[in-house]
């Protein structure tokens, strides 16, 4: 019996690449698997970034006959950029309206009325919303603007959201065009209210809820912390990607505002006036997550309100994202999560640190152990109250003991040789050198002897020992000779003089720069070993790590 070969396997693609390979968007190849039973199954990758099989892919393109010509929904795209230009949410916006059922708006061109209606009527009216709006979310994302939530914040929002009730009450302060709002939750049940500055992108909310069938959303427009429309709103879950970097957040308007219920925000923290209006909107017992810039964690201007978020326990976990998350910018974000209390009992002891910093922005949001810390309030009330994940996950993860061991073993070696490098130095018998013949640093360079460096004067000359000559440069002799009248040193040493003495006078005395040199900065070392050992050991035996020697 002979066994059937196994089949070479081939070349993996991703979604994405699918979606290019045929022209169409990363929701129409979604759409494709789930519409079409012979749609290749993955070959590889994992369920969240599954890989598929180029030849296979190929292959069922080529009998759909799709990707063969320039699909309706690029044209469709080609046609509103022609179209709007600049203006293209407001070209979503028409087209949106068109395809809710309304007649065909004055603006909108003939050739986008045509194509719209095609392509919803192939795909459906919500596949067709869908694909255009993670277009206009790439488009925007490529640019460098940060209009729209990137998919990459979306996807962590959604992991740490974890699992939401159908009569739960979902809220965005800052819903934009209401990606976040609708990606959290099962797709009906939860009402979902949201409030958004730009009214027309508040508009391309609602109809983008409407056309994917989720019941239960209303967006009104108008500006969040001026003008708070959900004034008496509170909800079990908060979701927001707020504006960042606006130092004209309103705070001369809002100074005396009831939600700055753990501090007043200055001019520059306006992430945090964001923080303090979700978390009013937020119901005993619920849940906020919000992105917020890395600088939120430790900036020195907001200090007093991060103590006290953590005082009142309320800071449930503070999550570093992978760099490349955010849409505009590789600046690292982080998520925090903060739980309102139901009682004063309910109070959270402690802050979940989780560092994804260094993880693919694509892969796995499931951190590993060591990459998780539960650090105490009282470890976080010091004098910065640094929420950064990162610093807080490599303390809990300290090997203390053996830390401090290597530490002891590198000192005591360091300490013992520092005796051997000082020179042996003999009583001079007469005045100093450069009481006799001297020559300037400035005739020296004159002579090719010599040449300015940075940050001095170095020899390039056989006749002129490098030791020797830096010696006299830095010694105390030296620097006094090149002072200026107003006593002000002169880094160059231009002025600095050298005694003159012959080739193997001047290695002597270089030797003995030299071990002094290497002793200053081995002595050197030796103190910033022993400061580094002397602060492990206290924080060591302060919290358990290290104890004394019976």
């Amino acid at each position: 019996m002979t066994d059937t070969p196994a089949r070479e396997a081939g070349p993996l693609v991703t979604g994405a690449e699918i979606a290019r390979l045929a022209g169409v968007t990363r929701a129409a190849v979604s759409n494709w698997r789930r519409r079409h039973e012979d749609f290749p199954g993955p070959a590889g990758g994992g369920a969240g970034s599954p890989l598929f099989d180029l030849a296979e892919v190929r292959a069922w393109l080529d009998g759909q006959r799709k990707g063969r010509e320039v699909s309706v929904e690029v044209r469709l795209w080609q046609a509103l950029r022609g179209g709007y230009g600049d203006d293209m949410l407001g070209g979503l916006l028409e087209t949106a309206r068109l395809l809710a059922g309304g007649e065909a708006p004055e603006r909108l061109p003939p050739d986008i009325v045509r194509l719209a209606r095609s392509l919803a009527e192939a795909e459906g009216a919500g596949a067709a919303v869908t694909a255009l709006s993670e277009r206009f979310t790439d488009s925007v994302r490529r640019a460098g603007s940060d209009q729209v939530t990137s998919p990459r914040v979306l996807r962590a929002v959604h992991h740490f959201v974890g699992e939401v009730t159908r009569d739960a009450t979902i809220f965005d302060p800052a819903c934009g065009i209401g990606s976040l709002l609708l990606a959290v939750g099962p797709e009906s049940g939860p009402r979902r209210c949201g409030q958004e500055s730009d009214a027309v992108r508040a508009e391309f909310a609602r109809l983008r809820a409407d056309l994917t069938g989720r019941t239960g959303l209303r967006v009104v427009a108008g500006d969040s912390l001026r003008d708070d429309q959900w004034a008496d709103l509170t909800a079990d879950l908060v979701v927001c990607d707020p504006p960042v970097g606006e130092p004209d957040w309103g705070r001369e308007d809002l100074l005396l505002d009831s939600r700055w219920e753990f501090g007043t925000p200055s001019r520059a923290e306006g992430e945090l006036a964001w923080l303090q209006h979700a978390y009013a909107h937020t119901a005993p017992g619920g849940r906020l997550l919000i992105v917020l810039p890395a600088s939120v964690a430790y900036r020195k201007a907001g200090r007093r309100i991060r103590a006290e978020l953590v005082r009142r326990g309320v800071v449930e976990q503070v999550i570093a994202l992978p760099s490349g998350t955010a849409a505009s910018h590789a600046l690292p974000v982080h998520l925090w999560q903060l739980r309102r209390p139901r009682t004063p009992r309910d109070a959270l002891t402690g802050v979940r640190m989780v560092d994804l910093s260094a993880s693919d922005p694509d892969g796995s949001l499931e951190p590993a152990p060591d990459r998780t810390a539960n650090v105490p309030l009282i470890d976080l009330l010091d004098d910065a109250v640094d929420l950064t994940p990162g610093r807080h996950v490599k303390d809990v993860h300290r090997d203390y003991a053996v830390e401090y061991e290597t530490l002891r073993r590198e000192l005591a070696e360091r300490v013992g040789l520092l005796a051997e490098l000082l020179p042996t130095l003999l009583a001079g018998d007469g005045p100093s050198p450069l009481d006799g013949p001297a020559v300037s640093v400035a005739d020296l360079a004159r002579a090719g002897l010599v040449e300015y460096g940075d940050p001095e004067p170095v020899s390039i000359s056989d006749r002129l020992d490098t030791d020797y000559f830096q010696g006299f440069l830095r010694g105390a002799a030296g620097p006094r000779r090149s002072t200026s009248a107003g006593g002000t040193l002169r880094l160059d040493g231009r002025g600095a003089r050298i005694p003159r003495m012959d080739i193997t006078g001047q290695r002597r005395y270089g030797a003995a720069f030299r071990a002094l040199q290497e002793f200053e900065e081995r002595a050197r070392r030796v103190a910033e070993l022993s400061r580094d050992a002397v602060a492990l050991a206290r924080d060591g035996l302060g919290n358990g790590a290290l104890a004394p020697d019976s």
